[in-house]
């Protein structure tokens, strides 16, 4: 049995990953191809804290938001029922809603750097991406989008988004010479930002799409 892809879809928040990920699940499926969708913050007691966290409902230090993070996705990865190690040897893809490079581009900003890359070599170490989508959109038009949702979280501001987009794409340069990254723009048109993503599944998957 062969195993199952990792695809990874990072960006700041209101570039539109959930939106692309959803409707990437719906192609794979049609043609055939088993995939679970998930997300981090993951729905595990982990996950709980870190929204907790995000939205202001419990007051945490940087440092602490970060562990946070890379210990849910430890869980994530390894956990024994619905992790995603599992998932992929048991020929299951997985379209996961951010992971390592997000850590990378929040955290990394605030702490440094190579601790945060600490935290999650265990990950890197043991479940790398087959692909890694980086949706990317201006700071101001993410902006934007977060701001139609009415409430924002922690690092929903301009100024963090700025900060974030530029954090992402030193991580790439630093962190992502083994790594499959693939740089998608986000487009009003929902529909042909998808059709760049597939163009590039395609590629993973050969003559199965």
């Amino acid at each position: 049995m062969d195993k199952g892809k990792l695809i990874v879809f990072e960006g700041t928040d209101g570039s539109g990953k959930s939106t692309q990920i959803k409707l990437l699940a719906k192609y794979l499926k049609a043609k055939g191809i088993e995939c679970l969708l998930t997300h981090e913050p993951t729905d595990s007691p982990f996950g709980a804290l870190l929204r907790a966290c995000l939205t202001g409902r419990i007051e945490a230090d940087e440092r602490a938001i970060a562990a946070m993070f890379a210990a849910d996705r430890l869980d994530h990865v390894s956990t024994g029922i619905n992790g995603i190690r599992k998932q992929l040897d048991a020929g299951i893809s997985v379209l996961c809603d951010r992971f390592y490079f997000s850590s990378l581009a929040y955290n990394g900003g605030l702490v440094p750097a190579e601790w945060v890359a600490q935290l999650n070599a265990p990950v890197m170490e043991m479940c790398r991406p087959d692909l890694t989508v980086f949706i990317d959109l201006t700071p101001e038009e993410s902006m934007k989008r977060v701001s139609r949702r009415g409430e924002t979280e922690r690092y929903e501001s301009l100024e963090s988004l700025q900060r974030v987009r530029r954090s992402y794409y030193q991580a790439f340069e630093r962190y992502g010479k083994d790594e499959n990254i693939v740089i998608v723009q986000s487009e009003e048109d929902r529909d042909r930002t998808q059709a760049h993503i597939r163009e590039e599944v395609r590629k993973l998957f050969g003559g199965r799409l």
